[in-house]
């Protein structure tokens, strides 16, 4: 079973949405990188190479604005606070911007493997 038919099962369950949901929200709450004003994707680690790629995808003003608020974050970091409520990013600010762009460049990483060893037969 794979995991993107988890997830589509859960949400079209009511139990199961219900249930988790809260445990979601909780665990967000607790990872604090909203309080820094981050999103989801601004957390995601740079190291790999599909990554890096997504993020050089970026249109201009959404890489200027992650990089505004990752220097935010480290300020506040730095100073030992956190954002006000106010300033605190809210949940449905938190949208995903760079996923979309990481499952377009594994897509074609993966592409560009299966056409790499393609094997020829002859008669």
């Amino acid at each position: 079973m794979s995991g993107i038919s988890l997830v589509n099962q859960v949400k079209a369950s009511k139990f199961l949405s219900g249930f988790l949901q809260p445990v979601a929200n909780a665990f967000v709450n607790a990872a604090g990188y909203r309080q820094l004003g981050l999103r989801y994707d601004d957390v995601l680690r740079e190291e790999t190479d599909i990554i890096r790629e997504a993020i050089n995808r970026l249109p201009e003003n959404e890489s200027y604005e992650r990089v505004f608020r990752m220097k935010t974050a480290f300020q506040y970091s730095l100073s030992h606070t956190v954002a006000t409520k106010d300033s605190a990013l809210k949940a449905e600010d938190d949208i995903r911007y760079l996923t979309p762009l990481i499952d377009e460049v594994a897509t074609e990483v993966t592409e560009r493997e299966d056409f790499n060893n393609i094997k020829s037969f002859s008669k």
